[in-house]
């Protein structure tokens, strides 16, 4: 039985002071919910701070980006080792913004990927399409090569130590979002590519999440899925009211 998981990423949102307001407000709202796991990942000046007003409440931490080195000569960089000593639990690996903006590539994605799980972190590894490439009829090549590199030397002890969260780029901050049913035959695709990598065992237990507009008003539809185990939400994660309403699906 996977735990259904919803991860808000506030991306560059948010003062220190205004990320521990939220996550106060958010973990009373959610402090009855027991069936579904809940992350915030705020940007990493805020990062210590939520993490001790997340500490002891249902609110996990996670960052929203991390290097592959544990140290050294990297001006701007975050080690993996860093992010545990603050609390974290989760990061956010190979997002499109981190991809189309600052230039990561599957395979730098690969070493994040493995530099988190080293480390203790569970990966939340993004996969997606663009609007153009979809429009190509190549949503599945593009998903297969990012699975492919992106997981390259992976193995894992169980099922949690991973999480996938499809992303399609072109319903990203645009107010479009895949169907149910689109969302839904993609995550059986990414469930059947990971049974491949991996075994179809891991493969039945690892959560794949939907990423794109999720809002209150549709994350029951999607969440009624088999094959989608929560959701990564963006906009509609910065405000507590409206994120525990999708918590509560």
């Amino acid at each position: 039985m996977r735990t259904p998981l919803i991860a808000g990423n506030w991306k560059m949102y948010k003062t220190e002071a205004e990320a521990v307001d939220t996550v106060r407000q958010l973990a009373t709202a959610v402090a009855d919910v027991t069936a579904v796991e809940v992350m915030v990942a705020p940007p990493f000046t805020a990062l210590s701070a939520v993490a001790r007003e997340a500490n002891g409440t249902r609110v996990r931490v996670g960052a929203q980006n991390l290097f592959w080195e544990s140290e050294g000569a990297f001006t701007g960089e975050i080690a993996p080792g860093m992010l545990t000593a603050l609390g974290c639990t989760y990061v956010i690996v190979g997002h499109s913004e981190r991809r189309q903006y600052f230039g990561e590539t599957d395979g730098t994605v690969n070493r994040r990927v493995q530099a988190a799980l080293s480390a203790g972190l569970i990966p939340v590894l993004c996969v997606g399409e663009t609007e153009a490439q979809r429009d190509a009829g190549q949503t599945f090549s593009v998903l297969d090569k990012q699975m492919k590199i992106g997981l390259q030397g992976v193995s894992l002890k169980k099922p949690g130590d991973l999480v996938v969260a499809y992303e399609p780029v072109w319903a990203i901050g645009t107010g479009k979002t895949a169907t149910s049913a689109q969302a839904q035959e993609v995550h059986r695709h990414l469930r059947e590519r990971l049974g491949g990598q991996l075994t179809p065992e891991i493969a039945e237990g690892i959560r794949i999440l939907y990423g794109g507009s999720v809002k209150p008003g549709n994350a029951t539809e999607l969440m009624a899925m088999p094959d989608i185990d929560g959701a990564l939400v963006g906009g509609a994660s910065l405000d507590a009211d409206t994120f525990s309403r999708i918590v509560r699906f």
